[in-house]
């Protein structure tokens, strides 16, 4: 077995969608998080914007960079 380099994979997120919610969040007048929150929760959201939700969820996670806390 080959070992891995420990470098994660770059995320591809196609050009034409790129920033689609955010714009979404921002016309209805929430915050990326509230809008994901909203978007979750509704039962007649589309299935793309339940993924682009999540996405936004779970990218509020990652670390932006700098140094870490001890």
């Amino acid at each position: 077995m080959a070992k891995s380099s420990g470098k994660k994979p770059k995320i591809y997120i196609k050009p034409s969608k790129r920033g689609t919610f955010t714009k979404a969040a921002k016309k209805s007048g929430m915050s990326v998080q509230a809008k994901a929150a909203s978007v979750l929760s509704d039962p007649n959201a589309s299935p793309a914007m339940k993924k682009k939700a999540n996405f936004a969820r779970n990218a509020a996670k990652w670390k932006k960079g700098g140094k870490k806390k001890k």
